[in-house]
C-alpha cells in the first residue's frame, strides 16, 4: 500500500473554495479571518498554477459567493471551474467531480490532493472532506479558511475531520510546500504575499 500523501505536490493540488456565499458569511466566527486567508490562498493558488474549484449552495436561496472571495476566484488566471450544487457535500454534485478531472486531466482520485477553504465547516466542508477521504483523494483543509456559527462547533469540527485523516493545514504552510524551496520563481512573490498581513 502507497504510503499517505502527508505533504502538497504543487502538481497534484486543486484549490476547493465551497460555498463562501454572502448571507453565510455575515453569521460565521471570524469572517474576516476567513475571507482574507481564502484570499491569499487564491493568489498562492495563482502563483504556484494551481487550479481552484468554487461551489456555490442554492445561491438563489443564500445569496451568491461572497464579493471580495468572488473578485479574487474571478481575476485568476489558472484553469478554474464553478459548480453550483443542491447537495451539501461536494462529492454528491455530478458537476463536481467532472471539475476535477477537467481541472486535473489523467490524474485518478488516489493521485489528486484537495486543499478545501470555505463554510460551514461542520456541514457542507465536512460532508466534502469526507467523501474525499471515502475515494481515497488525500485532503487537506486550511482552518483559518474555514468557520461557522460558533468558535465550539468549528473547533470540534476540525477535530473530527482530523480524526477522519483530514491534514488540518494552514495557507503559509500550503505555500511553502508548493514552493519546496527558495529556489522556486514565485517564492520571491510568496514571501512579500505573506508580509502583508500578520498570521492569525
Amino acid at each position: 500500500m502507497d504510503a499517505p500523501a502527508l505533504r502538497l505536490d504543487r502538481d497534484r493540488s486543486i484549490v476547493v473554495v465551497v460555498d463562501m456565499q454572502g448571507r453565510l458569511m455575515e453569521m460565521v466566527h471570524r469572517p474576516r479571518l476567513v475571507i482574507d486567508a481564502t484570499v491569499r490562498l487564491l493568489r498562492l493558488a495563482e502563483l504556484f498554477a494551481v487550479p481552484v474549484v468554487l461551489t456555490e449552495q442554492y445561491p438563489r436561496g443564500l445569496g451568491p459567493t461572497h464579493d471580495v472571495v468572488r473578485a479574487a476566484f474571478d481575476s485568476l488566471s489558472v484553469p478554474r471551474r464553478e459548480v453550483v450544487k443542491d447537495a451539501f457535500g461536494c462529492c454528491e454534485e455530478p458537476g463536481f467531480e467532472a471539475a476535477l478531472a477537467a481541472l486535473r486531466p489523467g490524474l485518478e482520485p488516489r493521485r489528486r490532493q484537495v486543499v478545501l477553504a470555505g463554510i460551514e465547516t461542520h456541514i457542507c466542508v465536512m460532508q466534502t472532506a469526507l467523501a474525499l477521504r471515502e475515494q481515497g483523494t488525500p485532503t487537506f483543509v486550511c482552518w483559518e479558511c474555514t468557520s461557522c456559527r460558533g468558535e465550539e462547533v468549528l473547533a470540534h469540527a476540525l477535530g473530527r475531520l482530523r480524526q477522519a485523516g483530514v491534514v488540518v493545514a494552514h495557507h503559509e504552510s500550503v505555500g511553502f510546500e508548493w514552493a519546496g524551496d527558495k529556489n522556486h520563481p514565485a517564492f520571491r512573490a510568496m514571501s512579500a504575499l505573506f508580509k502583508e498581513g500578520q498570521l492569525p
